[in-house]
């Protein structure tokens, strides 16, 4: 993979776990599921986590790319 493509490390990881940081400290985990040229990320079977444990079960999430910092395969 070539480092200047960051869309292709987030295509790599669709359709799998990972873990989205937002810029409010709030963190997510679920299955990747799309992502747009902004980083407009959807989640499958979303989990919102604070300081590791799981607070609540959302199921499909549309995060808004501006407020992501970071999406690290989980």
């Amino acid at each position: 993979m070539d480092p200047a493509r960051p869309l292709d490390a987030l295509n790599a990881a669709r359709n799998k776990k990972v873990i989205v940081e937002l810029k409010n400290g709030r963190q997510y985990t679920g299955t990747l599921k799309a992502f747009d040229i902004h980083i407009n990320t959807v989640l499958d079977d979303a989990e919102e986590r604070v300081e590791g444990e799981i607070t609540r079960k959302l199921g499909t999430l549309f995060i808004r790319g501006d407020t992501i910092i970071i999406i690290s395969p989980a």
